[in-house]
């Protein structure tokens, strides 16, 4: 990709690169060298820049310490045979940002500014990009309030960053959970479909009873009447009984709009594979969980992008799914997202920018 705005570059006196360990890797502990860092003020975005990866100076006034106005996106480079960095959908972020800037009170991100940042900060750090397959690079952009103001009223003053981490696979196995029906993560009308931090803080205490309990993740319930399913913990989640994808709908408002679960419904419409988007009720699942008509159930996502999922709790009772054959679904999208990110098939949707 050709890049047309001039960033400004301070490159880092020491990289960290001869000291990191690509072989162990783990998630989101391993920062590159550098940020890409914009401040808006009076209005517009200025100061764009390159700077080695530091701590931030921040008033213990800052607005977003004290009420939460963050946003942030997750998306990855990827390293093909020949060597060149692949980044996967980044304009599905860069859109998918400025609606939950447009709900939380906060400026809209340009593109260009958007891409340029992103694309010149991996020119620059391209070799912290992993060789390995199954190994990527993170991509973290996010925003918050900078205004020193004790007030409840959206900030006018931001900062926008981009930092990367060289990552391995964020699940390791199949993972198990528990459907969740006491607990809320979002409700119509709140910020559910927002990637702001809020939504996560709210969502800490009851995974962490449920980690303690045995299982990865929950499986989120509507918050009125705890009776249909929403999506999981760091993931949106996707059904088939008997040979129909079933996925909670994104129009309800209380639902992240994932780009990997965007990208697994254009490859099942491809592939003529039946499927409905709709919300799947507690009742069906224990129904289909009982009756063997669950063949597959996953967990779609950027960090992990499909999540296997090999037991479910539905009313205090395990039930464990049966092994998938070669064929599954989820076993073949699986195989052909990898293989559009790392370039070895075709990308007939135009997903990847070549860095």
């Amino acid at each position: 990709m050709k890049t047309s705005l001039a960033i400004p570059v301070v490159s880092t006196k020491k990289s960290r690169l001869p000291e990191t360990d690509f072989s162990n890797l783990v998630f989101g502990k391993t920062i590159s060298d550098h940020m890409f860092v914009a401040d808006y003020k009076n209005g517009e975005w200025t100061d764009l820049r390159i700077e080695p990866f530091a701590p931030l100076e921040l008033s213990p006034a800052n607005a977003t310490l004290h009420y939460g106005q963050s946003i942030f996106e997750g998306l990855k480079a990827y390293r093909n045979e020949e060597g060149e960095v692949l980044v996967f959908r980044a304009d599905a972020n860069w859109s998918r940002m400025n609606e939950s800037a447009e709900r939380m009170c906060m400026p809209s991100i340009p593109e260009e500014i958007f891409m340029e940042g992103l694309v010149q900060l991996l020119e620059l750090d391209k070799d912290w990009v992993p060789h390995a397959k199954g190994s990527s690079l993170y991509i973290r952009p996010y925003m918050f309030a900078m205004d020193n103001y004790i007030g409840v009223k959206p900030s006018e003053t931001y900062k926008f960053i981009i930092f990367t981490c060289p990552v391995g696979n964020y699940y390791s196995k199949p993972v198990s959970v528990k459907v969740e029906t006491e607990f809320t993560r979002a409700t119509e009308g709140g910020t559910g479909a927002a990637k702001t931090a809020g939504n996560y803080a709210a969502s800490l205490y009851p995974a962490l009873r449920a980690q303690k309990a045995g299982y990865d993740q929950l499986l989120w319930t509507d918050g009125k009447s705890h009776s249909k399913i929403e999506e999981s913990g760091t993931m949106n989640v996707m059904f088939k009984i008997n040979g129909t994808i079933i996925t909670a709908p994104i129009n309800s408002g209380t639902i992240l709009k994932g780009i990997t679960r965007n990208s697994v419904l254009q490859l099942a419409k491809d592939w003529n594979q039946p499927v409905e988007e709709r919300f799947l009720t507690v009742s069906e699942l224990e129904t289909a969980l009982i009756e063997g008509t669950l063949e597959e159930a996953f967990g779609t996502g950027t960090a992990a992008t499909i999540a296997h999922i090999e037991r479910i709790q539905v009313n205090g009772k395990d039930y464990i799914l049966p092994q998938k054959p070669a064929d599954a679904f989820s076993h073949r999208v699986l195989a052909e997202l990898d293989g559009i990110k790392y370039g070895s098939i075709e990308d007939p949707h135009h997903w990847i920018i070549k860095i």
